[in-house]
C-alpha cells in the first residue's frame, strides 16, 4: 500500500482525550450571564484604573512620557491588527492592581474607624481607661489587619482574597513548599502588563520626533508673539500657522507608523503617509477630525490654573480624549494598508478639504489660546493633539 493510500485510511487507534462528566454538563444561562457580568465588570474596572493611572503619569514631568508611549503604542497595535480592542493594552493587569487597591481600602476601613474613636476618647478623657482601651484595640486590630493583608497578597492579591481569610488555604499553604508562587505570579503579571520602562523609551523617541516636526512652526509663532506689532510679526505668524497646518495633517499618522514599525525614521516618511492617505482618504479625515477636534476644547483648561487638589482632572481629560484619537489613526492606517490602489481623485480632494478645515480650526485655537491662557505665549508649546503635557506645565 502506498503512502498516499495510507494517508487516506481513517485513523481509529489514536487515544481520545478524557472528558469528565462535569465538563459535559451544559452551562446554565444564569451561570453564563453571571460570568459575562463578572467579566464585564472586571474589564471596565481595569479600564477605569488604567485611565486613572495614565492621567496620574501625565500630571508629572518625565513620567508623562510613559503615558505618551502607551497612547502611541495603542495606535500602533490597532494599525497592525485593525481591531480597536487591540489598543486597550494592559486592561487585566490594571484590573488586578485596582482590585488590590480596593481590597486594601476596604480592610483598612475598620482600622481607620477604631483609630478615630481612640483619638476622640483621648480628647474627651485623656489618660482614662476608656482611651487606653480604644488605643489597645486599635493596635490589636491593626496587627490582625496587617496579617490579613499580607496573607491576601501571598494568596495572589485578588479582590476576593481580601474579603475572606480562608483559614484552610492558610493551613495548606503552611504545609506546602512553594510558598511564594502566587506572589511571583502577581509580580510577573503586573510587571509584564504595565511595562513602564518600555513605554517611557517609546514615548521619549516619539517626543523627540514630534519636537523635530513642531520646532519650526512653534518657534515661528512664539517668535512672532515676542516681536512688537508690525509687518514682521504678521509675516512670521503666517509662516508659523501655515507650517503648523501642514504638520498637523500628517503628524498623528507619522507617530502611529513609528509605533507600528518601531523605526524612528518612520517619523519622517511623509511619502508613505501621503500614499496611505490616497488609499483611505475618508478614514484619514475622520481620524484627523477626532485627533484635532478633541484637542481644541482642552485649551479651555488653560484659561485658569487649576487648584492643586484638582491637578489630576485635566490629565483625565487628556487621556480620555487622546486615547480614541490614537486608535482612530491606527484604524485609518490599517484600512489604507488593506487596499492596493488609491481612491478616486474626487473622493481624495473632498476629504482633503475636510483635512484643511479641521487643521485650520486647530491652528486658530492654538494661536488665540496664547491670549487666553494663564501661561501666555508659552502655551504655544502645549500641543495637546500630539503630546501628553503636564496639566500645569509645558511639553
Amino acid at each position: 500500500m502506498s503512502a498516499s493510500e495510507l494517508s487516506m485510511q481513517p485513523v481509529t487507534d489514536l487515544p481520545r482525550p478524557e472528558v469528565s462528566e462535569q465538563s459535559m454538563r451544559p452551562v446554565s444561562g444564569w451561570r453564563r450571564a453571571w460570568r459575562g457580568l463578572l467579566a464585564g465588570v472586571t474589564w471596565h474596572g481595569g479600564l477605569v484604573v488604567l485611565v486613572a493611572g495614565l492621567a496620574g503619569l501625565a500630571a508629572f514631568p518625565l513620567l508623562n512620557l510613559c503615558a505618551l508611549g502607551y497612547l502611541v503604542e495603542a495606535g500602533g497595535r490597532v494599525a497592525t491588527t485593525g481591531r480597536w480592542r487591540s489598543g486597550f493594552i494592559g486592561i487585566r493587569p490594571a484590573s488586578r492592581l485596582g482590585g488590590m487597591v480596593a481590597g486594601l481600602w476596604l480592610v483598612l476601613l475598620p482600622v481607620r474607624l477604631v483609630v478615630d474613636l481612640a483619638k476622640d476618647a483621648e480628647l474627651i478623657a485623656p489618660g482614662s481607661a476608656t482611651a487606653d482601651g480604644w488605643r489597645a484595640g486599635a493596635m490589636i486590630l491593626g496587627g490582625v489587619v496587617t496579617f490579613h493583608v499580607v496573607w491576601a497578597v501571598l494568596r495572589g492579591g485578588r479582590f476576593r482574597h481580601f474579603l475572606w481569610p480562608a483559614p484552610r488555604a492558610f493551613v495548606r499553604w503552611a504545609k506546602g513548599t512553594d510558598k511564594l508562587a502566587a506572589v511571583s505570579e502577581l509580580a510577573g503579571t503586573l510587571a509584564g502588563g504595565l511595562q513602564l520602562p518600555r513605554y517611557f523609551w517609546l514615548g521619549t523617541r516619539a517626543l523627540l520626533g514630534t519636537a523635530a516636526w513642531l520646532a519650526l512652526p512653534v518657534l515661528a509663532l512664539f517668535g512672532a508673539a515676542q516681536l512688537p506689532a508690525g509687518a514682521g510679526a504678521g509675516v512670521l505668524s503666517l509662516i508659523g500657522a501655515a507650517s503648523l497646518m501642514m504638520v498637523a495633517v500628517q503628524l498623528p499618522f507619522l507617530q502611529t507608523r513609528f509605533a507600528r514599525t518601531k523605526r524612528w525614521r518612520a517619523m519622517f516618511e511623509i511619502r508613505a503617509v501621503r500614499a496611505a492617505y490616497g488609499r483611505a482618504p475618508l478614514a484619514f479625515a475622520l481620524a484627523l477630525t477626532l485627533t484635532l477636534g478633541t484637542a481644541i476644547p482642552l485649551y479651555l483648561l488653560k484659561i485658569e490654573l487649576p487648584p492643586r487638589e484638582l491637578v489630576w482632572l485635566p490629565g483625565v481629560l487628556f487621556i480620555v480624549s487622546g486615547w480614541p484619537a490614537r486608535l482612530a489613526a491606527g484604524w485609518a492606517l490599517h484600512r489604507a494598508g488593506k487596499r492596493e490602489r488609491p481612491c478616486h481623485r474626487l473622493l481624495r480632494w473632498s476629504a482633503r478639504a475636510g483635512l484643511v478645515t479641521i487643521a485650520m480650526a486647530y491652528v486658530l485655537a492654538v494661536y488665540f489660546n496664547q491670549y487666553l491662557s494663564w501661561n501666555g505665549s508659552y502655551s504655544l508649546l502645549e500641543q495637546h493633539a500630539f503630546t501628553v503635557p503636564t496639566p500645569g506645565g509645558r511639553w
